[in-house]
């Protein structure tokens, strides 16, 4: 039966809020219903999309007993925001904020919040600087290794990058560095380790955010490859319990160990993704700690946009 006039405002209001604040389940409970569609209807929107997923996992996603995880799930979450005529990113959105106050509790995770928030800083950063990170060079090879101190916090992150140019006349790199919450980027140090040298530096103290140049010596042609190291210096913050990088392009290979300087070593350490700060993390393996090294590590053989990291639980 079609709602009436005001049955239709008034889902209508229910939806516009639950978009707004959440939580997911509400949200989509509150968008079905907008819509007027059974969730047989829904089934049937979802295999023209080349999504299968049962009535019975709708039912429970709206009802909150469970949360769409699985890559099909997530999908299936992006093909509900065209079928019932949301925003992009809408119910994406809440479902990461919602696994992420799970990771949150767990481990200490950053929030999508503050996520976005440090990444619209960084954007202002990099238009200070006049230039986006990497403009002009082509990733072959990116190694981190970072050391967490004995206080558990994040104590140094020293990066080797062999680069290819991709135009004529390239003579630089814009490192950037995300301290954990509560750091002091007016205390970080960077340090031009090899074939490089530092130029500007811009910290951002309420997100913690620190970027800087990287001169080369020579300018590069199309085509020329190019290696240097940097590093930079933390350990202003509290205990960490996570190391990510974002890719704003796909790649050569990432390699990303680390080392361990505290007297009991974590008793777990996973891989994650994240095709975005606004999306669920995914892609979770569970890495092995290596006990003689102290360290823990993780190889990408290439890249994709998006986010990967390794977290790790203390006892």
């Amino acid at each position: 039966m079609p709602y009436a006039p005001q049955q239709v405002d008034i889902a209508t209001a229910e939806l516009d809020t639950a978009l707004r604040g959440g939580p997911f389940h509400v949200a989509l409970r509150a968008a079905i219903a907008a819509r007027g569609l059974p969730l047989q209807r829904v089934q049937h929107h979802l295999s023209r999309y080349g999504v299968r997923v049962g009535v019975t996992s709708l039912s429970y996603w709206q009802q909150g007993a469970r949360r769409p995880q699985r890559p099909e799930s997530l999908r299936a979450v992006r093909a509900l925001e065209e079928i019932l005529r949301l925003p992009d990113e809408s119910l994406i959105r809440l479902l990461a904020e919602a696994e992420e106050r799970s990771d949150a509790r767990r481990t200490g995770a950053r929030s999508y919040r503050s996520l976005v928030e440090a990444s619209d800083v960084l954007r202002g950063l990099l238009a200070e600087l006049g230039c986006p990170p990497g403009s002009g060079l082509h990733t072959l090879g990116y190694h981190e290794r970072v050391r967490i101190g004995p206080r558990r916090e994040l104590a140094e992150r020293e990066s080797q990058h062999i680069v290819r140019a991709h135009r004529d006349g390239v003579d630089r790199f814009v490192a950037v560095h995300h301290g954990d919450p509560g750091c002091v980027p007016e205390r970080m140090a960077v340090h031009a380790l090899e074939n490089c040298r530092t130029g500007r530096i811009r910290r951002h103290h309420g997100t913690g955010v620190l970027v800087a140049e990287l001169l080369f010596d020579t300018r590069l042609r199309a085509g020329d490859t190019f290696l240097f190291r940097y590093g930079v210096e933390d350990g202003t913050a509290g205990v960490a319990r996570e190391c990510v990088r974002e890719f704003d392009s796909a790649g050569g290979q990432y390699a990303l160990q680390v080392r361990f300087g505290t007297s009991v070593l974590p008793v777990r350490c996973h891989r994650f993704t994240q095709a975005s700060a606004a999306a669920p993390r995914g892609g979770r393996q569970e890495l092995p700690v290596s006990a003689r090294h102290r360290s823990v590590h993780l190889v990408e053989p290439r890249v994709r946009t998006g986010i990967v990291g390794v977290g790790w639980h203390w006892e």
